[in-house]
């Protein structure tokens, strides 16, 4: 029976050491099979024809039984020939498929582990509908005894063996495959199976509020601390960026204040002194700092223009001009009287710096970088007309320097500056700066007032209306 499997083509598992072979049988005796137009671990052998002996056989596989029983004539062994082999999936193919044949040739005497094993891979190995997916068939048999090469053949099948231009061209449903999760039975799920402690956290946790990655998660409050009280406050308290809580002062207690001050000898020409630096501190800054006052920069060096009346606050105006001077700031005075004695006594300090006075609104520059407004008094008589347009026509930021609690009549300030404790002030006084007058503790005690500076390592500190 034997002439049976003559043309039948074979895979061949022999010994690590000879390989496998794949070919057609020509010749089939008890202990040879010779293989024409044979192949060698996938390569074309050299020879035409291949003996196997049976003690050096491991696998037999028939991969095709269409040329069995036939003889084979001499001609065709030169030939090249064409085996099926385990390859990997095309496009319209599940795949690779091979023509199963459950025979084992009666001539061929093989060792009995080797006939145990040929038996068990056409019983148990190979599908009844001949189909086997690639990287399995003949290797799958003897992983151990595979070489490196074959090793990595079946790995390249099963990684790669799937075509991808098909799937290239299919849109990915997104919303379809999400719907066949179901998040929240597997989270109920997971839920379940912990201990009561630990669902009550994280219960709690979902209540709270969510923080973003740059919120902070501790929850805490800005300290809130009253080191400053007065015996009858205004409406309005203020808070410091430290958390300090300033509160407003009245009127008549703001002049019990400043009367307190001058009969404990710190008098105006002190405290005007220290008006002009806090305010020639936060121009300097309004005015881009060091950027800006750099020696290199002299052709966009700044110019301030100061609207001066005639009392105490003008003259503050007109001091705050002279030490902008000292600094280099290019400075302009508007005045329209000056029978004030105190407007007289800086104006005379003021002209020593070579900057301009003008009386005349028309003289005035077009294009400034900040203006002073120095105007009004609190509860003053004073109209301001003749400057309040040009001022409102100028772009410019403007800085008031202790203007009154319901603004300057006219003009919108974007900043104020204040002294000692502040007024309830409107918002058309725009941001307020509280600046140290360096008045001693005995000047606020002497009218009920307690007090402990909050002002620490600076000179101006920002003040922010207390809301909570």
């Amino acid at each position: 029976m034997s002439e049976q499997f003559v043309g039948c083509t074979v895979s061949i598992t022999c010994i690590e050491e000879i390989g496998t072979y794949q070919g057609q049988i020509v010749d089939l005796n008890d202990q040879v099979v010779t293989l024409t137009k044979p192949f060698c671990n996938g390569v074309p052998h050299s020879s035409a024809r291949v003996a196997l002996k049976a003690k050096d056989i491991l696998n037999i596989a028939i991969i095709s039984t269409e040329e069995a029983g036939k003889t084979i004539p001499e001609s065709q062994t030169q030939s090249k020939v064409i085996v099926k082999r385990p390859i990997a999936k095309r496009l319209g193919k599940s795949a690779s498929e091979y023509t199963p044949a459950p025979i084992v040739p009666v001539g061929l005497q093989l060792q009995p582990n080797l006939k145990k094993s040929v038996e068990s891979t056409f019983q148990g190995e190979i599908p009844m509908n001949g189909k086997v997916g690639p990287g399995e068939g003949i290797h799958k048999l003897n992983p151990k005894k595979l070489s490196h090469r074959q090793r990595r053949i079946e790995r390249d099948e099963q990684a790669f063996g799937t075509p991808i231009d098909k799937c290239l061209k299919q849109d990915f449903d997104f919303e379809k495959n999400l719907a066949l999760f179901n998040k929240e039975a597997v989270w109920q799920e997971i839920n379940s199976s912990r201990p009561d402690i630990v669902r009550q956290s994280e219960s709690n946790k979902v209540n709270k509020a969510r923080y973003r990655h740059d919120e902070n998660i501790i929850e805490s409050e800005p300290a809130a601390f009253r080191q400053i009280i007065v015996p009858y406050p205004d409406t309005k308290e203020y808070v410091t960026d430290d958390g300090l809580v300033i509160p407003s002062i009245t009127l008549d207690l703001h002049r019990q204040l400043i009367g307190a001050a001058d009969r404990l000898g710190i008098s105006w020409e002190r405290r005007v002194e220290l008006f002009g630096r806090a305010g020639t501190e936060i121009i300097l800054q309004l005015l881009g700092g060091g950027h800006r006052f750099n020696p290199n920069n002299a052709h966009q060096w700044p110019t301030v223009v100061a609207l001066c009346g005639p009392h105490r606050v003008g003259a503050a105006g007109v001091n705050c001009a002279r030490q902008l001077s000292s600094h280099g700031v290019k400075t302009v005075v508007y005045i329209e009287n000056s029978e004030d004695v105190f407007l007289l006594q800086e104006l005379s300090l003021y002209k020593l710096t070579g900057n301009k006075v003008e009386s005349d609104v028309k003289r005035l520059p077009t294009v400034v970088d900040l203006i002073v407004v120095a105007l009004c008094e609190e509860n003053s008589s004073n109209t301001v007309k003749s400057v309040t347009r040009w001022a409102n026509n100028n772009r410019a930021p403007i800085l008031a320097i202790e203007p009154p609690s319901c603004g300057t009549p006219g003009v919108l300030s974007k900043f104020s500056m204040l002294g000692a404790l502040p007024l309830a002030h409107c918002a058309d006084n725009g941001r307020l700066y509280l600046c140290n007058l360096a008045l001693p503790n005995k000047v606020f005690s002497d009218v009920g007032i307690t007090y402990r500076s909050p002002f620490g390592p600076k000179f101006v500190i920002p003040l922010h209306t207390n809301n909570s």
